[in-house]
């Protein structure tokens, strides 16, 4: 099995973490340019990362190379709430995303704008849903979702994206797997 992905994707990072007591190839490559660009065209059509290569079988997407992953080994299926927050938190991330390559494209955030306008609406209503999700307790498990939530909150405090002072749960849950041993093995900041 060969995950294809870069160290610093969130979605990478959740599988590599999801992975982490599993033996499989991790290939690191430069997304962006070069022989890393020309490996994810090849890899995958969507020009996405992750890609997930098991023997033939080709998987795109971090939710579906969980799904299959989950498949392959028969755990239990996530309930239906576990999915709509999977659905939360890829859909902050997808937006984080987007105004992280809109600073690196030396386009400035301007609020009054409808683009930036609906995706801080967005990130602001998901963070507070997701929030409320962490103090009732449903991410005290580090199973995916709880893996997922981690690795949205770590990434945007690495590109220094959001200030997480008003989410204390999501805060909280953020400091509490800071010395996890896949974490740390798994830090994009090394």
């Amino acid at each position: 099995m060969k995950l294809y992905g870069s160290t610093t994707s969130p979605y990478v990072r959740r599988i590599r973490l999801w992975l982490r007591d599993t033996d499989y190839e991790f290939v690191n490559m430069d997304i962006f340019a070069g022989p890393g660009r020309a490996l994810l065209k090849e890899k995958n059509p969507a020009l996405k990362v992750p890609a997930f290569e098991d023997n033939e079988q080709m998987v795109f997407d971090s939710r579906v190379i969980f799904r299959y992953l989950q498949d392959k080994s028969g755990a239990k299926p996530l309930s239906w709430q576990q999915e709509n927050q999977l659905t939360m938190i890829d859909a902050a991330n997808d937006s984080f995303v987007q105004l992280m390559m809109l600073k690196r494209s030396g386009i400035e955030q301007n609020p009054d704008l409808l683009f930036f306008r609906l995706q801080l609406e967005r990130i602001e209503t998901l963070l507070s849903v997701l929030n409320a999700d962490a103090e009732k307790g449903e991410f005290s498990q580090w199973d995916y979702p709880a893996i997922c939530l981690f690795c949205l909150i770590d990434w945007v405090s690495f590109r220094e994206l959001w200030d997480f002072s008003g989410y204390p749960a999501l805060l909280a849950l953020w400091q509490q797997h800071q010395d996890n041993t896949g974490v740390k093995a798994t830090d994009p900041r090394i």
